[in-house]
């Protein structure tokens, strides 16, 4: 039997109670199921008189009423109860066979809300019937309270639409869905009138959809944009799906319009922020790996090169330590300004947005982007001469050698480039980064400021790699890697709810952070063994926690996408649980959002396989790997974690709270908890608490330390200055614990 997602409203306590009054008796029970099934509180009458009497001793919240019944239809029956005491307003939707614009007519004569054709689309039946306690909800407010317009105006807008093939009348809207297109409920909508709504450049398009889903008798989905008469621009998705007589011939199309103007605009902004960096505005790391695959596909078929440019800064780091890292963003910020006007850079090419089969299009693909921290790549979709690159980096190098200011204060700033061409470098975008950054490596060791050419000679400092493989190796068996761990925070109580498991290679007495040695474990494979190596250690922290100090978290442990490969890994790690003693429960398993897309339909059995076992899943850095927002109603997820570089300007900038709140929103409304990272100053809290997040991690609570200074911090809590805590007042935006709250008998 086909399950459906319980109806789900934050304004209601309960599920809906309707009141569905048919005199079909077979009717009657399909369309109570069907309701039933998708959250609503069913009560049933056969009849106009009954159903009057059953109301004057209960109020539904909602009434789905017959027209045509025998003795008091229900025409009359609206009529009736429109004249009794707090009927005038509630919401009635009349349900019927009749389709003709005089039973339609009347229908709203003699007071329905609504009117719903008969048919076998109870998602339809049951979206309407959302909508229509939505509106009513929504009414009352505005009749509480003229403050609350303005909110009510921001609300997800519907309606229903109907058009019959053969019919006079032809296209028609439910009131609500007149309002959409802010048109009055007594003028006329007609087809004409909605194209002239259009952009003129947007209407032969719109034109060809409709002829081609009316001629194929397909489903009609799409989104349009009109101006409204205000001049207002909107976004409206419009969903229709046709329906046949018993000769299969199709008769019209039922569907929905809805206003989703504020949600594309949130989704294309998450988009951007997932392919362009968010300090510099470049292209990010995702987004040079596509244009650069695009770059080599032309090559290959116009014979001829691609060259990358990696600039690295020179000593970067010790601006950032001795000025800061505001200074440091504002030196970032005015790196990228000089190094695009080195190139012609194109903003605006994403995916799809590329016709592979112009002849220089792809030369639209130049661009700077920012590889991470202080790198930098030029790509060069095109070059004739094998100078044409070095001249760029020469120029490149150049342009930033002119004295900068970084908070007041003049700073000079010198990089090192390394240059890859295709094919001669490399004939994969991995192989030509890693030749550009063996070549930038070696620029730096001559004294930096300078650019070169790869040279295979070059590849010599592999070797140097390969020491560093053979001791990354080794560490497992010297017990080198260790785990440090960060706590989760709840904001509302102060208490820590969980913790994250982050590794580290203490390696001759020095501690390494990950980001030394993590791409190499990526690189050799080695990543799946300290992965595994990791989970094992974790759960045997926390029955440590567990047994002898009364901490009973969750700890989250990250999981590399490669290592979904295994197909035994279900197994792998149940054996991990059940050897230490521990239940799945308490532990999680991280996945970044781009791990998780590299290999979806690979990842998707697996993950669901944990699930079962009774472990949880969390999607980590989420939205900075977009591709689809579709895959969250298909994965077994419980967790969204919001990537520091979106907390990192909340208070500072309207957009970044904009989108983070998207996020949040995304989250609740798929029933998922939402957590913040990166999480170091106090307005950063207070607004993420504002937007619904109330769990947190980062170094304005605590730093990663090991699981001693763990048992000390959670010891000492009560010795310390309190830490940040918001009232609970402040927001009614409940969010599930991680896990219980640690014991106070710790120590």
């Amino acid at each position: 039997m086909t399950r459906y997602a319980p109806f789900e409203d934050e304004d209601m306590d309960q599920a809906p109670r309707v009141l569905l009054v048919d005199d079909d008796e077979v009717n009657l029970l399909l369309t109570s199921i069907a309701l039933r099934e998708r959250g609503f509180s069913i009560t049933e009458c056969s009849s106009g008189e009954d159903a009057l009497r059953q109301i004057s001793e209960w109020l539904p919240d909602v009434i789905v009423l017959d027209a045509v019944m025998p003795g008091l239809d229900g025409f009359e029956t609206c009529r009736e109860l429109r004249h009794l005491p707090g009927y005038e307003s509630i919401p009635v939707l009349m349900l019927t066979g009749l389709d003709d614009e005089a039973s339609i007519a009347r229908a709203y004569e003699v007071g329905a809300t609504d009117f719903f054709v008969k048919c076998n689309q109870w998602s339809l039946l049951a979206g309407r019937l959302k909508y229509l306690l939505r509106a009513s909800r929504t009414r009352h407010e505005l009749e509480r309270s003229k403050a609350k317009l303005a909110r009510a105006q921001d609300l997800a807008r519907m309606g229903s639409l109907d058009w019959r093939k053969d019919s006079h009348y032809g296209l028609s809207f439910s009131v609500e869905g007149l309002r959409v297109f802010g048109v009055g409920p007594n003028e006329r909508l007609t087809l004409k009138r909605i194209i002239r709504m259009m952009p003129s450049e947007d209407q032969a398009g719109f034109r060809r959809i409709l002829r081609d889903v009316v001629n194929h008798s397909t489903v009609l989905c799409c989104d349009v944009q009109i101006n409204l008469s205000d001049g207002r621009p909107r976004v409206l998705h419009i969903e229709a799906e046709p329906e046949f007589n018993e000769q299969a011939n199709l008769i019209g199309y039922t569907g929905i319009v809805q206003d989703v103007t504020d949600r594309r605009m949130a989704e294309d902004k998450i988009k951007h922020l997932a392919n362009f960096d968010t300090l510099t505005g470049l292209p990010n790391r995702r987004q040079l790996f596509w244009r650069s695959e695009r770059a080599i596909e032309h090559a290959k078929r116009l014979n001829h090169g691609v060259a990358l440019i990696q600039i690295g800064l020179d000593r970067f780091k010790v601006i950032n330590e001795n000025l800061g890292h505001q200074a440091g963003d504002e030196l970032l910020i005015e790196v990228a300004r000089r190094l695009r006007s080195c190139v012609k850079h194109s903003e605006q090419v994403l995916e799809g947005g590329l016709d592979l089969h112009t002849h220089r299009s792809h030369r639209t693909l130049e661009a700077v982007g920012r590889l991470g921290a202080d790198e930098f790549v030029v790509l060069l979709p095109e070059f004739q001469s094998p100078d044409e690159p070095m001249e760029v980096a020469k120029r490149a190098l150049e342009s930033l050698r002119a004295p900068m200011m970084a908070s007041g204060q003049e700073c000079f700033i010198t990089a090192s480039a390394g240059v890859a061409c295709f094919p001669d470098h490399g004939t994969t975008v991995a192989d030509l980064l890693r030749s550009a950054d063996v070549a930038m490596d070696m620029a730096k060791l001559q004294g930096r400021n300078s650019s070169m050419l790869f040279d295979p000679q070059l590849a010599s400092k592999g070797r140097v790699r390969l020491d560093l493989d053979t001791a990354l190796h080794k560490a497992m068996e010297r017990q080198e890697l260790v785990l440090y761990y960060q706590p989760k925070i709840d904001v509302r109580t102060s208490q820590m709810v969980g913790a994250e498991a982050l590794m580290r290679w203490k390696r001759d007495g020095k501690l390494i952070p990950p980001c030394d040695f993590i791409p190499l474990a990526e690189t050799t494979g080695l990543i799946n063994e300290m992965s595994l190596w990791a989970t094992r250690q974790a759960a045997t922290q926390v029955k440590t926690w567990r047994d002898q100090h009364g901490l009973d978290i969750t700890v989250a442990v990250n999981m590399p996408s490669r290592l979904f490969e295994r197909t035994d890994l279900v197994d792998v790690i149940a054996a991990i649980l059940k050897d230490v003693g521990v239940e799945p429960r308490c532990i999680e398993l991280e996945i970044t959002e781009t791990g998780l897309m590299k290999d979806l339909q690979g990842v998707v059995p697996s993950l669901h396989k944990l699930n079962a076992l009774g472990t949880e899943i969390s999607i980590d850095d989420f939205g900075t790997g977009y591709s689809s927002l579709a895959y969250l109603t298909s994965l077994p997820i419980s967790e969204l974690k919001i990537d520091r570089s979106f907390v990192r300007d909340l208070g500072s900038t309207p957009q970044s709270s904009a989108v983070v709140s998207a996020i949040i929103a995304l989250a609740r409304a798929l029933g998922l908890r939402v957590i913040a990272e990166g999480v170091e100053q106090v307005s950063q809290m207070e607004v993420l608490y504002t937007l619904g997040c109330q769990i947190c991690q980062g170094f304005l609570f605590a730093r990663p330390m090991p699981a001693h200074e763990i048992n000390e911090w959670v010891r000492d809590q009560h010795l310390r200055p309190p830490m940040p805590r918001m009232d609970t007042d402040l927001a009614e935006l409940p969010s599930p614990p991680l896990s219980p709250a640690p014991s106070t008998q710790a120590s």
